[in-house]
């Protein structure tokens, strides 16, 4: 699975069926138009940050711009996962499943390498972010008020504010997220 060419291919999806150029799209999204259009042709793996700002200036979830087709029963190989990655490799996401429509929610594995770290633009009004830690020690940072989690620790918060993932320990930090988006 190319997640370039998947996102791209998406991107280019929800833009026309919203009727927006690529002018247009930049203004709403904050990316500029030869990013677009360069993302939507798969010549380029956008990073994250990136992602996150086309999703909230389509007003999309994030996993929609990776859409895979949903079947009954699904597994998913840790290997087939392509990784997207900030932070020059620190902070790597996994995106298990995507968002869909009947659901609300997308799910996602994180690594957080020693003194990685991750900033986070708000997302859609409404969308809450589940948490939980596996292995390692994280600080996580929402609006004004930030949170260590260690290993078995869990936090539920309103991530339509900046937030933040910060490794805090020595050794590679395992998360799991949970995104779910509100019907209103």
């Amino acid at each position: 699975m190319d997640i370039t060419l998947i996102i791209g291919k998406n991107i280019k999806a929800i833009r026309e069926a919203k009727k927006l150029t690529l002018d247009t799209a930049a203004r709403e999204t904050g990316v500029s138009r030869s990013m677009l259009a360069q993302i939507e042709k798969g010549d380029v793996n956008p990073t994250i940050s990136v992602l996150w700002k086309i999703a909230n200036g389509y007003k999309t979830s994030f996993s929609s711009l990776l859409n895979l087709q949903s079947e009954e029963t699904m597994v998913i190989l840790a290997q087939s996962v392509t990784p997207l990655v900030e932070d020059d490799g620190k902070y790597i996401n996994y995106p298990v499943f995507p968002f869909d429509e009947k659901k609300l929610f997308e799910t996602y594995r994180i690594e957080i390498v020693e003194n990685g770290q991750m900033s986070a633009q708000p997302h859609i009004q409404g969308t809450e972010e589940y948490v939980t830690v596996f292995e390692g020690a994280v600080e996580i940072s929402v609006g004004a008020e930030t949170f260590r989690l260690e290993k078995g620790d869990s936090i539920r918060f309103k991530a339509d504010v900046p937030h933040a993932y910060r490794n805090m320990g020595i050794t590679t930090a395992s998360l799991s997220m949970i995104i779910y988006y509100s019907e209103n």
